[in-house]
């Protein structure tokens, strides 16, 4: 049959099933999973790659000076019977009944920090074609903002592409800041921009909104003009105040920590005013020499990026349970990549994708301090492998997203999670 003949015969036959013809169309019911009850999330972002085996799956000691392979730190037990953490994570080990450190995650991507932090904010591999939404970009794109007059998507640290809103367009972006002192950043008017000056900055912006739109798809330009009337917004007074951390009693702050607790504290405070998806980076000042990244002598101080974390997010848990928010508020604790057993010539490890861990805690999960097992080594996973789509999946549906729902990209359909599948036994 000629080709032009086939699609003769193809539209003839769907005008007859009553649908318009095209290859968008599909005729494939999508699966659907039960969905939990999250209405917000707090991802906190380890970057460098957090060593799994120096934290939520530890192993036999090692020795870095004799390069023995193995855990660095001695493990501890936690409140769920025969789960160990490190013992730079204390706090959290009391708590690990309402944690689950998912420690097989896996993925292919190359072990380089740029690919794998895409992947792991975005759940595909970097593409030529299609530029990715973020996982903060499409919750607020599905649920949208809690409330009225706040952002759906905060990113507290420096943002990146790889946060971003990519097909989705500039209203599922994100507002940012870079600490907690300053507020959000390109909110606040200078002091130097009158009234006048920036009435005639907005009437220069709407002369080349209405030329865009002669060259652009109204609705990107819309995206854009929504953006814009909401950062407005935001720049008054009433949202500002939730970054006035002062307010909040003194020992609650103190108990936080320093600037990474701080954030944390801030993220708490954005999801009472209703925003629905919050990035808190956890990299800052290189206390350790590398941060997360702990090759060489990084090694030597990573006990205190581990006690900085075990610290806040123990208090923000305990946190969010006093002001009845921890069912509905799913903290994910996510990084590029694990490390290996293995030490480098320097002491420290390299990089690891085969296995490593993410944890999630609060957002009504079923919780049992740990979810899968790895070998002796962490290196490859040996019960209940979770990739990369089901981990993202996972978090989806627990915040009333089916994963397995298409978004478009302009008339092309992209599947959310690329057939993710929750982890059963970690819904309610």
């Amino acid at each position: 049959m000629k080709r032009r003949r086939f699609f003769q015969f193809a539209g003839a036959g769907s005008l007859v099933l009553g649908r318009p013809f095209g290859l968008s169309a599909s005729t494939t019911p999508v699966a659907e999973f039960p969905l939990g009850k999250a209405e917000h999330c707090i991802h906190i972002w380890l970057g460098g790659g957090a060593a799994q085996i120096d934290t939520w799956d530890p192993k036999a000691l090692g020795d870095a000076k004799a390069k023995k392979a193995g855990s660095y730190y001695p493990s501890i037990e936690t409140n769920v019977p025969g789960v160990q953490v490190c013992e730079h994570l204390s706090r959290c080990a009391q708590m690990m009944d309402r944690i689950t450190a998912v420690r097989t995650v896996n993925h292919d991507v190359i072990d380089e920090h740029a690919a794998a932090s895409n992947r792991m904010h975005t759940g595909r591999n970097v593409s030529g074609t299609t530029v990715y939404p973020s996982i903060g970009s499409i919750v607020a794109h599905e649920r949208g903002a809690a409330a009225e007059g706040v952002p759906a998507y905060v990113v507290i640290g420096y943002p990146n592409f790889s946060r971003g809103p990519g097909f989705l367009g500039a209203k599922a972006g994100f507002l940012y800041l870079l600490d907690t002192e300053a507020g959000p950043a390109g909110l606040k008017r200078p002091e130097h921009v009158t009234d006048a000056r920036q009435a005639r900055r907005e009437e220069l912006l709407a002369a080349m909104r209405e030329s865009a739109r002669q060259f652009r798809p109204t609705e990107v330009v819309g995206g854009y003009d929504a953006a814009l009337a909401d950062s407005l917004a935001l720049a008054g007074p009433k949202f500002m105040e939730v970054f006035d951390l002062k307010s909040e009693k003194g020992d609650l702050r103190t108990a936080y920590g320093d600037e990474f607790g701080q954030r944390c504290l801030l993220a708490r405070r954005l999801i009472q005013r209703g925003v629905r998806f919050i990035e808190v980076s956890h990299n800052l000042n290189f206390v350790n020499g590398t941060g997360w990244d702990t090759h060489n002598q990084g090694q030597l101080n990573q006990h205190i990026l581990i006690q900085e974390l075990d610290r806040a997010l123990s208090t923000l848990i305990t946190d969010l349970e006093a002001h009845q928010l921890l069912d509905k508020t799913l903290i994910v604790v996510n990084t590029e990549f694990g490390r290996p057993a293995a030490f480098d010539g320097g002491g420290g490890r390299g990089h690891q994708g085969t296995a490593f861990s993410v944890v999630l805690a609060g957002g009504g999960l079923k919780h049992s301090g740990a979810w899968g097992i790895t070998d002796d080594e962490c290196k490859l996973p040996v019960e209940n492998p979770v990739g990369v789509p089901d981990l993202f999946a996972t978090i989806l549906a627990d915040l009333g997203i089916q994963p397995r729902k298409e978004l478009f990209d302009g008339d092309r359909p992209v599947p959310i999670t690329d057939q993710g599948t929750p982890i059963a036994a970690l819904m309610g």
